[in-house]
């Protein structure tokens, strides 16, 4: 079974000379560059997941809050989350 389809693509005589350039500089098939040329478009057109403003903010808080010094290693994160939250307390009779 063939994993791959064939597409047939019309281009301008120029356009055609400049991939025909880049291949052999790069020493790459047609196919190859033009799979990483959609590559690169898909992924600068349609990001895979877009922020929405409030995380956008969230991520802004967060940046000013790192400037100003308050925030904690993740060491320290983990060594306080290791620590018991409440300390046992003698029973009353």
């Amino acid at each position: 079974m063939r994993t791959r389809q064939t597409m047939t693509v019309s281009l301008p005589p120029a356009m055609i000379q400049k991939v025909e350039e880049v291949r052999k500089a790069e020493d790459r098939t047609r196919s190859e560059l033009v799979r990483e040329a959609l590559r690169r478009y898909f992924e600068e057109s349609s990001p895979a997941v877009a922020a929405t403003e409030a995380e956008l903010a969230a991520i802004r808080r967060g940046r000013a809050q790192i400037r100003r010094g308050r925030f904690v290693t993740l060491e320290q994160l983990l060594d306080a989350l290791a620590r018991p939250t409440r300390r046992p307390r003698k029973k009353r009779t």
